[in-house]
């Protein structure tokens, strides 16, 4: 796998936590050039192989597009996005709570779907483009009571179906990975007395992205991938 993403450039939002970490170091191991983008302040410098992009939201279309015209001055090309973006909360999530339905449509859904859009452009440009969308296990399971949370994710996963069905004559796949809850320190710490050992390893989580972005899944499109560890 030392070389299965040489020279191709990668784009990860929500770069900077658990799990983008662990994607950009997969990625940059296998070769990638990256772009980390995130809502939060990163002390990591761009260079030729890393653009880093803090500080930015993705609810708003128009900064979606000066971070791609930012990574195509940068690189000159885009091949794969990862959308792994997104929020949770501890406490109950009623279908009626508007500021919580409110933030986490901004969270899931627009984040996805504006870089998506503003990317699309220069991904279709790639050989081998490829657009994967992290949605949740609750978008594949019915009647868990997951409230607003789970209408969200299940619109990822619609987004990722529609999407694909609009580009299939392209050269280029979109696939929505649905994971079950991942074992980070936060998630951790947010259910205390769980059971992690049935959780997904974020290093798990990985290994399905990767190969979603490789050459030997060039025919799967408009798939959502469940990854529900033990749960």
């Amino acid at each position: 796998m030392d070389h299965l993403l040489s020279d191709r450039v990668v784009a990860i939002t929500g770069a900077f936590g658990d799990l983008g970490e662990a994607l950009a170091n997969l990625f940059a191991g296998c070769g990638a050039r990256l772009v980390l983008i995130d809502r939060t302040p990163c002390p990591v410098p761009s260079s030729p192989t890393l653009l880093v992009l803090p500080r930015v939201d993705l609810t708003v279309a128009p900064t979606c597009l000066e971070i791609i015209q930012q990574v195509e001055k940068h690189f000159g090309r885009l091949d794969a996005l990862v959308n792994i973006i997104g929020g949770i909360t501890c406490r109950p999530m009623p279908l009626g709570d508007r500021n919580l339905a409110k933030w986490l449509y901004g969270v899931h859904l627009r984040t996805a779907l504006n870089i998506s859009k503003a990317a699309l452009p220069l991904l279709l440009q790639s050989p081998a483009g490829r657009i994967v969308n992290i949605g949740s296990g609750v978008a594949a399971r019915k009647g868990q009571a997951n409230g607003v949370y789970g209408a969200t994710k299940a619109a990822v996963l619609n987004l990722t179906e529609d999407l694909a069905e609009e580009l299939k004559g392209k050269a280029i796949t979109v696939n929505a990975v649905l994971s079950s809850v991942l074992d980070t320190p936060q998630n951790r710490a947010a259910m205390p007395g769980a059971e992690y050992g049935r959780w997904v390893a974020p290093e798990q989580l990985c290994a399905v992205i990767m190969f979603l972005l490789s050459e030997a899944a060039t025919q799967i499109t408009g798939a959502g991938v469940l990854v529900s560890g033990r749960a």
